[in-house]
């Protein structure tokens, strides 16, 4: 294969096993399966890939690139707090129900009996994801004079939860119960005790 045709057939391969993922809920996906999935054979798989685990990277980057590019934008497009965070929890549960194998790899199940280095990375980007909303929420109290009712720290903690917990009940429903279901409603639950106005200084 031609060096043009690397990259065209590693993207076939991270697509296919994204599909596997969501139809094989549940299975451990073997690179034997894999391979017949791309119409290749295995020795071809690891021409592209040295190991499963980088496969999986592979979807983690794919993840991390997508979110993190729109995120860049919305704080590009949007200037105020309650509105970034509702959006980039909207985009995360979005992604999440449009992609369903790529759920799974978020929601860490397809990772157990891989190695830990996967699993640490789908953390670090939840980790990612929770800091960049802790800024958002400190910054508002600059940019708004609004500041979280409980600490920054303790509020972007819970959002991300939710967004985690949501993720987490559609790969167990095996993809029946969306993520965005109940979501416009329970956000604004949410955001009506998120932000208060600053005491304003003596």
């Amino acid at each position: 294969m031609s060096d043009d045709n690397k990259p065209r057939r590693r993207e076939q391969i991270l697509q296919a096993l994204a599909i596997m993922l969501e139809e094989d809920s549940g299975k451990r996906i073997t690179t034997a399966a894999l391979a017949r999935q791309v119409g290749v054979s295995e020795a071809a798989l690891y021409r592209h890939f040295p190991s499963k685990a980088r496969m999986f990277e592979g979807l983690i980057d794919y993840i991390e690139e997508s979110v993190f590019a729109r995120i860049t934008r919305i704080l590009e497009d949007i200037p105020d707090a309650e509105r970034r965070c509702a959006t980039i929890l909207s985009l995360l549960l979005g992604f999440a129900e449009k992609n369903p194998g790529l759920a799974r790899v978020l929601g860490g199940d397809v990772l157990t009996g891989e190695t830990a280095r996967l699993r640490q990375r789908v953390h670090q980007l939840f980790e990612r994801l929770e800091t960049q909303l802790k800024q958002i929420l400190r910054e508002a109290e600059i940019r708004e004079g609004r500041r979280t009712t409980i600490t920054a720290s303790a509020a972007a903690n819970l959002l991300i939860a939710q967004a985690e917990g949501r993720i987490s009940q559609y790969v167990r429903s095996d993809f029946k119960r969306v993520p965005t279901e109940y979501w416009d409603d329970q956000w604004a639950l949410i955001a009506a005790g998120l932000l208060k106005e600053s005491a304003m200084p003596a």
